[in-house]
C-alpha cells in the first residue's frame, strides 16, 4: 500500500497541479506522462524482482509464515527465471511477489508508451501546421 501512495506522489509531481489541463495539449505533457510512468515502471518492477529474490527460499517462506513445498517448486522451476510475470511461489497457495506488481507494470508500461506515442503525434501535428 505504500508503494503505491509513492507513485500517487510521484505522479502529482510530475504533472505539477493546475497546469494538467493545459499540459495535455502540448507534447512536453505527454512525455512528463511517459517520463514518470517509466521511472514508476521500473519501480515497481524492482520492488518486485527484490521482494521476490531469496537466498534460501525456503527460510524466506518460513520466515513469512509459509510452508514451503519442494515438490511444487521442482515442477514449477521455470516461473522463478522468467523476466514476467515475476513469480517466485513457496507453494501452491502463496507468493513471494504481491498479487498487485504484474498487472500494475503492465498498466504503467502501457501508459508509457501511449504518452510517448501521444507526444510524438502532437509533435508531428505541430510542425504540419507550420
Amino acid at each position: 500500500m505504500r508503494l503505491l501512495l509513492l507513485v500517487s506522489v510521484l505522479a502529482a509531481l510530475g504533472w505539477g497541479g493546475q497546469r494538467v489541463v493545459w499540459a495535455w495539449r502540448s507534447p512536453g505533457g505527454w512525455v512528463r506522462l511517459a517520463l514518470v510512468a517509466a521511472a514508476c515502471t521500473l519501480l515497481i518492477y524492482g520492488y518486485g524482482l527484490f521482494s521476490a529474490a531469496a537466498y534460501d527460499i525456503g527460510e524466506t517462506c518460513v520466515r513469512v509464515g509459509q510452508d514451503y513445498d519442494s515438490a511444487y517448486q521442482d515442477d514449477h522451476w521455470q516461473e522463478t527465471s522468467q523476466w514476467f510475470p515475476l513469480h517466485n511461489r513457496c507453494n501452491a497457495s502463496y507468493d513471494l511477489v504481491p498479487a498487485y506488481v504484474n498487472p500494475l507494470v503492465v498498466i504503467l508500461a502501457v501508459l508509457n508508451l501511449g504518452g510517448a506515442v501521444m507526444a510524438a503525434t502532437l509533435m508531428i501535428a505541430g510542425r504540419r501546421r507550420r
